[in-house]
């Protein structure tokens, strides 16, 4: 048990070094809130995070994909109170730069972020600024919010991608932000969702939440599979969410005359395009285009995250089947070493401290 001034975290202090300990609950300040964690689910980039590349310093209490309900407000906060059931926007911008001045928060110069430059949500209680906060609807549950990050990510692929009614698109990678693609395209209208993964259960569980097609691309080769659908035209739109040269590759290729790529997951190797490759992308004249994080608003206006909480509160959005493990926080550790290892399967992994 914690006393009422301290609570139980998940610090890292070096790479591969977690522990479950007690520290202080963080004070609230002028415009800030104190969030106690419902749920927080376990990004494909806190296992690298916290087993490979470090965090930016340590200690830090990693997490940023989190629900949960207001138990403290500064006395400035008027907008919130306690009992308020919230999701957080983990970004924390400057509020000075060019970018912060015209609200396109995710390119701030000088961004501080929840669980890898400050602590975030492997804990108790965290602390953000008020206007990082959404209410959360009635009919969306905590375990379902904590995944607004990650489907925030993916809607915001998706536009970067232009997506369309009547398209043709292609995923590959089938982790959660992959698998909540598909269900996305799908809502907007999208003809043909064909996904490409090497883990069979993940093929499955792809199926069930809206792919039209899905196959392991160990055994069919993307390219002979895209050109044999279309006819030979390539795909309107390939989402690269596995951070693999292989894939990478491959959605590249499968992309149609004046089609898009979006690069979608974490990198986890250089990638090297032949010039016959590249060739081809020129002449087809294909956008390679970029997403980060998504689009969030400080004014209540509408924005990625506010898109997904009000799809999931209609039901048009439901990621309920993403979740494989549901862990208290003293096993918190335990759960990130399954995952590095793979030693079992796992789609969205929720941490609930």
């Amino acid at each position: 048990m914690t006393s009422s001034d301290t609570m139980q975290a998940l610090v890292l202090h070096a790479v591969g070094d977690a522990r479950l300990e007690e520290i202080p609950v963080p004070p609230v300040t002028s415009g800030q809130v104190r969030v106690r964690v419902g749920s927080c689910g376990v990004c494909g980039s806190d296992i690298p995070r916290i087993f490979v590349k470090g965090t930016y310093h340590f200690p830090t209490v990693c997490g940023h994909e989190f629900a949960g309900t207001v138990e403290s407000c500064a006395e400035d906060v008027t907008d919130f109170q306690v009992g308020d059931s919230v999701v957080v926007f983990p970004l924390l911008w400057c509020g000075k730069c060019e970018a912060c001045e015209v609200g396109q928060y995710v390119q701030c110069h000088h961004y501080d972020y929840l669980g890898s430059r400050s602590n975030g949500a492997f804990s108790e209680y965290v602390v953000a600024p008020a206007e990082n906060l959404i209410r959360i609807p009635d009919e969306v549950s905590l375990e379902e919010a904590a995944m607004t990050e990650p489907a925030a990510v993916s809607l915001h692929a998706l536009k970067r991608g232009q997506c369309g009614v009547g398209q043709t698109v292609a995923i590959f990678g089938a982790g959660p932000i992959g698998l909540i693609t598909i269900q996305w395209a799908k809502v907007m209208g999208v003809q043909q969702v064909i996904l490409f993964d090497i883990v069979p259960e993940k093929l499955d569980l792809a199926q069930k939440l809206g792919s039209d097609l899905a196959f392991d691309s160990r055994n069919f080769d993307p390219l002979e599979v895209i050109t044999d659908l279309t006819h030979g035209q390539g795909v309107d739109l390939s989402i690269e969410a596995a951070g693999v040269p292989s894939t990478f590759v491959q959605a590249l290729s499968v992309t149609k005359r004046r089609g898009r790529m979006v690069m979608l997951g974490n990198p986890s190797a250089d990638v090297t395009l032949s010039a016959n490759l590249i060739s081809q992308l020129m002449r087809r004249e294909v956008d390679i285009v970029g997403t980060w994080n998504s689009d969030f608003s400080a004014c209540g206006n509408s924005d990625d995250w506010r898109t997904v909480l009000s799809a999931m509160a209609t039901k048009s959005l439901n990621l309920q089947l993403l979740i494989t493990h549901r862990v208290a926080l003293s096993g918190a550790f335990e759960a990130l070493k399954m995952m590095r290892d793979q030693r079992q399967f796992y789609a969205k992994v929720l941490i609930h401290p």
